[in-house]
């Protein structure tokens, strides 16, 4: 996705035509914030009526129903709640593998409530249960709650009554209560209230060939706001549920696919054919379950709501068009019968819908009396037929096992199954001569005949792919003498057959979905998670209800007429993109390629801004960002150049740096649209609290005009993100039809407020050259450097125990990360709490080694904690990174200290807060005294430092960074207080950069030398007064200790490296010999000739980059040469050990008027040295970078400052020295973000551009100088687009473009404008 910002150009002439220069980066400061729309919000059409009746006292006996009874005085009929008839309760036999209490409320109620009593005056009560519910007292629903078959709590004695509120309400006519757990001093014993209301509606049955016609009262309907509403269940997993369309392409499709809901609608495209209308979206799964699901759409303009039963998507549908055009009507139940053309394959629904509402009108009850058209059905019914199938729900404990036919020559077995998981036992049975096993095998059903008779006699076939995607499969098999044949879903390009020679007799029984006894043969699978209905055994239907009853066969842990069966990924809990796989327990995320990590792929594995990066310790290079953390913001990547001062970040674009626009008049207008590699809302992730940003464009015209007059209709404007026009340049503002030299009353032309609108035929430039801030993001070109306190650092010291921050209530139900930095003297005290009715979450510091991490989403209290092995109240800065989602809790301290623990399999998931959220201390908790900075939840950051002014023991900022990141101050640079943060003072040393780690140097030409005086001012005074002076202690002039730095690179020799004088014949010089070999002489007395060391018989005049260290204590002499190990030497006895009066140090060449050793002179000094030095330093002094900050006062010749001589070689991507939004007009910008090149530059364009100069230069230079400095003169263009501009509800970029109004936006007194 990439933003996209329109310039639009009329131009009055067709002659020769205007140049748009474009800078080719979008250039921003460290200003993370994240900007959200609020979601689309439409009254609900439903009716909230009091239903709190007491829905099963009033039933007489007979509606209960159960298993199995006790005995008589234990019947069903007396387990109602608060009554002491029979036994006081039922009370089910104890043998009863499956027990349950069942209620028939006479008709489909609604249900909100459901409570339970133990069986009175006893022992016996019902400590657990599960509640299913269903139409038809057959194919049983389990009630679900946060993803789970919900267990309620029950009792823990005979009288308290224990009631749950249903947070989701349910409608049936049979509710079912089945016993989990129960007192350990008795049994199972239960009295029961449902409470609800009445509930009716309409229901058409659907046979799959009729349709409901809903015809429009006008031909054509042109729909701004649609709200539809049904209720349907079915068996089948394909069918259309509502169609409409338009002769413009225009329509709206409800369908089912591979028991999917599917919405596809197409408001239509625009103009140009560029932009789709088509949007499609998918919601549910396992609808085919022939259970009631409830679907409302809801749209206006482009924004849709679009729920399935408690779920809700939110979404805009591409195009640009506003209106749903419909011809004639809307059909539900499939595609229309009206010869329009219909989608290839799609099935009419089959199944039952009750309330369908389409924009107020109640479809079924207009089609109740006659009032649609109905005619395409055979038999329309007004009541729902139920289905005949008997699912059985296995889970990793269940087995059932059912009789088939002995001893028959053919084994005939069928069954349909649905599962997530990719292995499993589908059926075991122990033939006359051996086994057979049906398993799922990697997605695939495999058969499995291990015969005895012969030895080594095993047959293994297999077919299908990915089976477990939770779909409905059919397998049949038929196996008999030497013929097996598998067969999947009913298709024959499906069947596999072997004629393997094989006598099969059957053994008469069967085990479906697990197999547990002990076997000399046992299967290789042993358990199976899923469901099985339609079982065939032997060619015979298996009689369920039979088995329901204990009559035929034997179950354990199954349930019967029921598919409990879950999609857990949907909806997905992986969150950016994450890919979601599921197994029959559980499910995980695959986080590969998405850029975010965890459990859920919640967490961002980038930094948020480059300034982040900096703090890490990171230099200038190309990094992936992502401004909003954990949100749904995904990261790009930008260029991040660190200075000492600030952070700077470049978005490039897709534009050349130059643009020339041509062929542009009134009636036919030339648009010049700029994309970056980012989306818009990223763009503005970065850029909405930023106090000051700025884009810039440089243009040029000849004979063309750009604004006619201040009252008529300009030419050129542009659009900004809002698709609101703006006609104001540079220099000038809103509302103010001028250019700056127009307001300056200095234009080329004076009667005319822009220089463009002379019609002169040189080139000019509308307004003098400047630079523009402001806030927000019009057309960006190019972004000047944008400071933004509190971004990175946002900082807060709370000073009392009782002092804290609030902020709203924090929102963080399914999924909640937290991140932030603390300091402290203290040994306890709360950063962070926010408080539910049972729910919260707070972080803590609970002692100097403890933080904690405790939270309650309704199963407890469940706290974390990491112990640290040293102190944490050290006052350093510690990072704190907490994190809770439906699969797992984290808890992590300076990325060292981690622990995790994962959520329970069943219980709440949402966490519920609402209360404010306390920063510091709340509710009588310990305080927490010291600082806490970048605070982030869920990817916003609280701005703690804006609110911390208005609060009373809580001052904004915090001092105290170089205790934490000093380090990061490298080369003995000095790291500096500031009030947000820190930086790091190079002076003193040889290095430049945000971390004293970028090598100052310089290119030496032959002559060129540079001199420091060691001198005070007063010894100086009779020396050149160009060069340099510092005052030295009398330690410093009389010198016993030296430590020299630096490195080089040069291929000529002999040469002086380095060399220091004194007042007397002492001195020290570094020299390159003939050979190219470095070597040392010291001459401090004592010795007829000076003391030379030979460092190196290598050739160092290689062009190649060296770097020395040599340190001297009084005799000893230690030399390091590039990465070879130190070697020490030692000055001889008779040598005098202090080198006296020290008086200049020379760089590259000796320029002295005292004494010189002659040989130093006649031998290395002349033509002086030429290359490259680096790093220069002598004893806590850096001549060469003191040279270079100071010109020309410190050297002589010419000296360029260059990083040539650094040891590696490194040159950042961006340097910080000049300009970083300078780029040269030949340079290409990769529009690709994953081609973005760090430095800017093309290898293989700057070569072919270099021969193109070198052909060229001499016939074009001549030209190209006139052009520039004689005619052509920049304009600068500059925006200043309101931040908080809303986007015109009426006009889209389209007709924004197309418009030739000039509606000026209104002047904006609050912004500000400087000139650079």
């Amino acid at each position: 996705m990439y933003i996209s910002i329109t310039i639009l150009f009329s131009l009055s002439l067709s002659l020769p035509l205007p140049i748009l220069s474009l800078s080719p980066f979008l250039s921003l400061s460290p200003s993370l914030s994240l900007s959200l729309l609020p979601p689309l919000c439409f009254s609900s059409f439903f009716s909230v009526e009091k239903c709190e009746e007491a829905l099963s006292s009033p039933l007489p006996h007979t509606a209960f129903s159960a298993s199995s009874v006790f005995n008589s005085g234990y019947a069903p009929g007396y387990a109602k709640i608060n009554r002491r008839g029979g036994a006081g309760g039922w009370s089910p036999q104890d043998s009863d593998s499956y027990p349950w209490l069942q209620v028939d409320l006479g008709s489909r109620r609604q249900v909100v409530a459901v409570a339970t009593q133990g069986r009175y005056s006893s022992s016996d009560w019902t400590t657990r249960y599960r509640l299913l519910y269903s139409d038809s007292g057959r194919n049983w629903k389990p009630y679900h709650r946060d993803g789970n078959i919900w267990a309620f709590s029950g009792n823990s004695n005979t009288e308290s009554m224990v009631r749950h509120d249903l947070a989701q309400g349910i409608v049936g006519r049979f509710l079912r209560f089945v016993p989990l757990d129960w007192s350990v001093e008795g049994r199972i014993g239960l009295r029961i209230e449902v409470y609800g209301c009445s509930y009716w509606a309409d229901v058409i049955n659907f046979d799959g060939q009729g349709v409901i016609s809903y015809r429009f009262k006008i031909k054509k309907m042109k729909i701004i706001k649609d709200v539809i509403a049904l209720k349907f269940k079915t068996s089948e997993s394909e069918g259309v549920i509502l169609h409409g369309e338009g002769q413009q392409g225009d329509y709206i499709t409800l369908e089912l696919r591979h028991a999917k809901l599917l919405l596809q609608i197409n408001l239509g495209s625009n103009q140009y054919g560029s932009i789709l209308g088509h949007t499609s979206v998918t919601s549910g799964s396992l609808l085919d379950d022939h259970h009631w699901h409830s679907v409302v759409i809801e749209r206006y303009r482009r924004n849709v709501n679009f729920s399935l039963d408690t779920h809700t998507q939110h979404f805009r549908t591409n195009g640009e068009f506003d209106h749903l055009d419909l011809d004639y009507e809307l059909s539900f139940g499939g595609m229309p019968y009206s010869g329009k053309p219909v989608g290839g394959g799609r099935k009419n629904f089959r199944g039952c819908m009750e309330s369908i509402n389409y924009n107020g009108d109640n479809i079924t009850d207009l089609a109740r009396r006659k009032k649609l058209d109905t005619s395409s059905f055979r038999n329309l019914s007004f009541s729902c037929i139920e289905t005949h199938s008997f699912p059985v729900f296995f889970n990793a404990t269940s087995f059932l096992q059912l009789p088939g036919r002995a001893n028959q020559d053919t084994v005939s077995l069928g069954f349909q199954f649905r599962t997530w998981n990719a292995n499993g036992l589908l059926l075991f049975s122990i033939l006359d001569d051996g086994t057979l096993e049906i398993t799922i095998e990697d997605g695939k059903v495999g058969v499995h005949f291990n015969m005895t008779q012969m030895k080594g006699s095993r047959i293994d076939i297999s077919s299908g792919s990915a089976l477990n995607d939770g779909q409905w499969h059919a397998v049949r098999l038929v196996a008999k003498e030497n013929s097996v044949t598998l067969m999947i879903d009913g298709d024959e390009a499906s069947a596999v057959r072997t004629t393997t020679p094989i006598t099969v007799r059957s053994g008469g029984t069967y085990h479906l979905g697990g197999y547990f006894l002990p076997s000399l043969a046992p299967p290789t699978q042993r358990s199976f998670q899923g469901c099985m209905q339609a079982i065939l055994l032997d060619d015979q239907p298996a009689d369920m209800h039979a088995v329901e009853k204990g009559i035929v066969g034997v179950f354990e842990n199954v349930s019967l007429d029921m598919c409990a069966i879950i999609d857990r990924c949907m909806p997905n809990h992986c969150e950016h993109g994450g890919r979601c796989t599921q197994t029959g327990e559980s499910f995980s995320c695959t986080c590969d390629g998405t850029g975010y990590t965890g459990a859920t792929c919640h967490t961002s594995v980038f930094e948020q801004s480059c300034e982040a990066y900096k703090h890490l310790g990171r230099s200038s290079d190309t990094y992936w960002i992502d401004p909003d953390g954990s949100g749904p913001l995904g990261p790009f990547k930008v260029n991040c150049n660190m200075t000492e001062d600030m952070v700077w970040t470049t978005v490039v674009n897709n534009l050349p740096a130059q643009t020339s626009v041509t062929g542009s008049s009134r009636e036919r207008r030339t648009v010049l649209q700029l994309n970056y590699s980012a989306s818009m809302e990223q763009i503005t992730a970065i850029t909405t609290s930023a106090e000051d940003c700025q884009q810039h464009v440089s243009y040029a015209c000849r004979m063309s005009r750009l604004l006619n007059t201040p009252d008529g209709t300009p030419y050129t404007w542009w659009v900004g993100r809002n698709s609101e026009k703006h006609f104001y340049w540079g220099g000038s503002g809103p509302g103010i039809q001028k250019c700056s030299c127009g307001i300056d009353r200095n234009c080329t032309d004076p009667k005319y407020h822009c220089n463009c609108d002379a019609d002169h035929k040189q080139w000019r430039s509308p307004d003098m050259p400047g630079v523009f801030l402001f806030a927000g993001i019009p057309f960006s070109l190019i972004f000047f450097p944008l400071r933004l306190p509190g971004n990175y650092w946002n900082a807060a010291s709370f000073t009392t125990p009782s002092s804290y921050l609030h902020f709203p209530t924090f929102q963080g139900e399914t999924s909640a990360d937290i991140s932030f930095y603390f300091k402290t003297s203290a040994s306890y005290g709360v950063f962070l709490e926010n408080l539910g009715n049972t729910d919260f979450i707070r972080l803590e510091l609970k002692s100097p080694t403890v933080v904690s991490f405790s939270f309650d989403v309704g199963n407890g209290p469940v706290e974390l904690a990491v112990h640290s092995a040293m102190p944490l109240n050290d006052d350093q800065w510690h990072r704190v990174t907490a994190e809770r989602n439906v699969k797992e809790a984290v808890l992590q301290l300076d990325l060292t200290y981690r622990e995790a623990r994962p959520a329970p399999p069943q219980g709440h998931t949402r966490l519920e807060l609402f209360s404010q959220l306390y920063v510091g201390a709340a509710g009588g908790q310990r305080g927490f005294l010291g600082c806490i900075r970048s605070l982030r939840m869920n990817g916003v950051t609280l701005d703690l430092e804006e609110r911390s002014k208005v609060t009373p023991g809580v001052k904004p900022g915090c001092q105290g960074h170089c205790t934490s990141y000093g380090m990061y101050c490298r080369n003995g640079g000095k790291c500096v207080e500031k009030y947000n943060g820190y930086s790091c003072d190079c002076r003193t040393t040889a290095y430049d950069g945000p971390f004293c780690t970028k090598d100052v140097g310089g290119f030496f030409e032959a002559g060129t030398l540079v001199r420091y005086n060691f001198l005070s001012e007063a010894a100086a005074a009779n020396q050149d007064s160009r060069f340099l002076a510092r005052p030295l202690t009398p330690r410093e002039v009389n010198l016993t200790r030296e430590e020299v730095a630096f490195s080089f690179s040069t291929s000529n020799a002999p040469a002086v490296l380095l060399y220091v004088s004194s007042q007397t014949q002492d001195y020290l010089a570094l020299v390159l010999r003939q050979n190219g070999t470095l070597q040392v002489r010291y001459n401090l007395g004592g010795l007829k000739e000076p003391f030379t060391i030979d460092v190196d018989q290598r050739n160092l005049a290689n062009g190649q980059p060296h770097s020395i260290n040599m340190s001297r204590s009084n005799r000893t002499v230690t030399i390091q040469l590039d990465h070879y190990p130190p070697v020490s030497y030692s000055l001889p006895e008779i040598s005098d050990t202090q080198l006296n009066l020290v008086k200049t140090l020379f760089l590259g060449k000796v320029f002295e008027t005292g004494v010189v050793d002659p040989v130093l002179i006649e031998h290395y000094n002349t033509p002086g040295f030429i290359g490259c030095l680096s790093r220069v330093e002598f004893n806590g002094i850096a001549p060469l970078k003191t040279a270079l900050r100071t010109p020309p006062a410190s050297y002589q010749g010419k000296l360029v400052e260059s990083n040539c001589g650094a040891s590696p070689l490194t040159i950042p991507p961006m340097s910080a020295a000049t300009d970083p939004w300078r780029v040269d007009s030949g340079a290409e910008f990769p529009f690709n973000e994953e081609r973005v090149i760090p430095d800017g530059v093309n290898r293989n364009s700057a070569i072919i551009g270099g021969i193109i100069a070198v052909v060229i230069f001499t016939i074009l230079c001549t030209l190209v100088f006139l052009i520039r400095y004689m005619f052509r003169h920049k304009g600068s263009y500059h925006t200043n687009e309101s931040k908080a501009a809303e986007p015109a509800s009426s006009e889209s970029a389209d007709t924004t473009i197309i418009g030739t109004d000039p509606n000026p936006e209104t002047i904006d007194e609050s912004k500000k404008e400087w000139f650079i």
